[in-house]
């Protein structure tokens, strides 16, 4: 999906982000602030939603936590420089990455699209899965094409870079990953050496597969002093 949501309470930001994401084909749709970046957000679908930290009112990091109760639609998030708080706060509540600010247009473009390449272009497919790609454990199936994720015999609602974390996990299961390997495997890129995003997606995750089945969330094993795991019961 090509249309983004750019929510920046500088309308000089979003005119700099408008204009160079439209280049690349983009659709862009803009809010000024968290109440209506949140109003649009859950009444519509975008591809992608570029969300400024600091805004007046609601915050990024309340839209993205009331968002992500009912979407999970990619985040990108815009963060000043030093604000490491928040980007924590934003990877806790779901973000899927972040810029810090100033930022390159250039940076932004490839952040963007490294998260619609990997993600949505096929994480709301609803067409029939085709079964090799599936990966099916006792508790735990995961239909790769429809980007389906069942645990316990339910489905179980994750953002795109939830279900990325756990199928890679999945699909080399009782290998262990360093926080450093699943970043540049998972995330494509470098991350500047902040390896908590692995730890608060790892936990999120855990969350969600515990609310519908414990076995399943137990099986993403933290293997202390080196990394991760997803385990296979014997």
């Amino acid at each position: 999906m090509n249309r983004i949501l750019v929510v920046d309470d500088e309308e000089r930001i979003r005119r700099l982000l408008k204009m160079y994401l439209e280049k690349e084909g983009y659709e862009i749709d803009e809010a000024e602030d968290g109440e209506s970046a949140l109003r649009k957000a859950t009444n519509e679908d975008y591809g992608l939603i570029l969300l400024d930290v600091m805004l007046p009112g609601m915050d990024g990091v309340e839209v993205c936590t009331r968002l992500r109760q009912v979407k999970a639609t990619p985040v990108l998030m815009l963060t000043a420089k030093g604000e490491e708080i928040n980007r924590v706060q934003g990877f806790e509540v779901g973000a899927d990455d972040y810029v810090v600010k100033p930022f390159s247009p250039r940076e932004v473009i490839y952040r963007v699209k490294a998260i619609l390449r990997r993600s949505s272009a096929t994480a709301f497919l609803t067409k029939q899965s085709n079964s090799s790609n599936n990966i099916v454990f006792p508790n735990l199936i995961i239909e790769h094409d429809a980007h389906r994720v069942t645990a316990g015999g339910v489905e179980v609602s994750l953002t795109p870079k939830e279900y990325e974390l756990l199928h890679y996990l999945a699909s080399f299961p009782d290998k262990v990953f360093s926080r450093e390997e699943l970043l540049k495997d998972v995330w494509n890129y470098e991350f500047f050496g902040d390896l908590r995003t692995v730890d608060t997606h790892v936990k999120r995750l855990r969350e969600k597969l515990n609310k519908v089945s414990e076995e399943a969330a137990a099986m993403i094993t933290t293997v202390w002093g080196v990394g991760y795991k997803l385990e296979v019961p014997k």
